[in-house]
């Protein structure tokens, strides 16, 4: 059985979701585990942190469905250049280097 996924940016044109489902992927992992841990430790109660932590889920995948998917460019557009493409995953890579950095800072 072959399953597609037809994923339609705002122009009707057809988008690749796997970013997309990785970038989700990737800010459930880090919300629903890093996140009750920093609101307990915060004194916040369990129930209050897993909901802040699926709240920042929730607002991470918006942000991701509207860059990755809405605001795409349509599969047949040809690719980007590479300057800018260099410059995105620097980017990323910086961003996600803070992130575990931050992460992994001890609690005071």
């Amino acid at each position: 059985m072959d399953i597609e996924v037809r994923v339609r940016n705002r122009h009707g044109d057809r988008v690749d979701p796997v970013p997309f489902l990785v970038v989700v992927g990737l800010a459930f992992a880090f919300a629903l585990s890093f996140g009750p841990l920093y609101g307990l430790a915060y004194g916040l109660a369990l129930p209050a942190s897993v909901a802040v932590s699926t709240l920042a889920f929730a607002v991470a995948a918006a942000v991701a469905y509207h860059r990755l998917v809405r605001c795409a460019p349509p599969l047949d557009a040809g690719p980007l250049p590479p300057g800018p493409r260099l410059a995105r995953l620097l980017y990323a890579g910086a961003a996600f280097g803070v992130l575990l950095v931050a992460l992994t800072v001890p609690l005071l």
